[in-house]
């Protein structure tokens, strides 16, 4: 499913236009970027648990020449599936 079909079914399913469901995702998507640049976590009962990982610094190789290269350190958005949602997929 792409965004535009998302916004279409939200739409759909709330009452909202089109332009007010696209406008409400943008708004669920930024909000929810903007607490994980923070570091918070962000918890939606029956979806999931996004939240950010600290991945460290290691060591690399460049597969083309076999030079050594250190990877940096980041911090990487995840995601973990509620068990409501794991459920309702595995039906």
């Amino acid at each position: 499913m792409k965004k535009t079909e998302l916004i279409t079914a939200i739409a759909e399913a709330t009452g909202l236009t089109k332009k007010d469901a696209e406008g409400a995702l943008n708004a669920t998507v930024a909000t929810i970027t903007k607490a994980l640049a923070a570091g918070d976590r962000v918890q939606l009962n029956g979806l999931g648990i996004f939240e950010t990982k600290k991945r460290e610094a290691r060591t690399g190789r460049n597969p083309i020449t076999g030079e050594t290269i250190t990877i940096a350190a980041a911090t990487l958005p995840s995601f973990k599936a509620s068990k409501t949602l794991k459920d309702a997929v595995n039906k």
